[in-house]
């Protein structure tokens, strides 16, 4: 249990947390910083594959990606931290990576920008809004009224990377100011159960680092025992001094 913390009212408490999967190194990798006029961008990146290039790479997308964040917006994070992996190199097989950024700002909106099927959510108090769409081809075959388990044989097939992003294929989505923020590689939401995530989130609201190592250690094997790479990050604004949370 970590021990709680009284965050400073109007500042952001953050927690991240990050469990290696069964497939090799973790090619997951989660990054937060804090601007001088207190904007505190958070990022996760899921590397694609484990190749030992993917898992050096992803941490440095993520500190490109919350850095340029924070001061110029998601959008932008993205696409700069984008570039690095726009040439794969001569043989096509370079690093590649799905992502999620959010930037938040005490008293404002925070606002999401992501590639792939990372995962943003917010959590009003009441219950666990999901604010991204998976670019995945199953998700766009359930959206065009295919069946639910024809669809997600598909639900691995990523529609956009970051090796594709461009300003038109990276989605923005504003989360009120007042909620929670919960972002998380498929590694969580594909491995543990939705109301299992949220009963985790009612438990542990009041304590973001409690719930992010719950919602990674929740992750449970798949078909075959495998378990993929799992990261959780919260962003949350402290309302008052009385509110529990640790400051990372």
């Amino acid at each position: 249990m970590t021990p709680h913390l009284h965050p400073v009212p109007g500042r952001v408490v953050t927690a991240r947390a990050t469990r290696e999967g069964t497939g090799g190194p973790s090619a997951d990798a989660a990054r937060l910083y804090t601007a001088a006029d207190l904007t505190t961008a958070a990022a996760i990146v899921d590397g694609m594959g484990h190749a030992s290039a993917t898992v050096a790479l992803a941490p440095v997308l993520a500190e490109v990606a919350v850095r340029v964040g924070a001061a110029r917006g998601t959008l932008a994070g993205l696409l700069t931290a984008a570039l690095l992996v726009a040439d794969r190199g001569p043989d096509g097989t370079g690093p590649d990576a799905v992502a999620v950024l959010a930037a938040a700002v005490p008293g404002q909106d925070t606002v999401v920008a992501w590639v792939g099927d990372c995962r943003a959510y917010g959590w009003d108090g009441r219950r666990l809004e999901g604010y991204t769409t998976d670019h995945t081809v199953g998700q766009q075959l359930r959206a065009n009224g295919v069946p639910v388990d024809l669809a997600r044989d598909h639900d691995n097939w990523i529609r956009v990377t970051l090796e594709r992003a461009t300003p038109a294929t990276v989605f923005t989505a504003v989360i009120p100011a007042h909620e929670l923020v919960l972002l998380t590689s498929d590694g969580v939401h594909d491995q543990v159960e939705p109301d299992i995530v949220e009963a985790l989130v009612r438990e542990h609201q009041h304590s973001p680092q409690d719930l992010v190592d719950a919602l990674v250690a929740a992750a449970a094997p798949g078909d075959g025992g495998y378990r993929d790479d799992a990261t959780a990050v919260v962003l949350h604004i402290a309302a008052s001094s009385g509110a529990s949370g640790v400051t990372v």
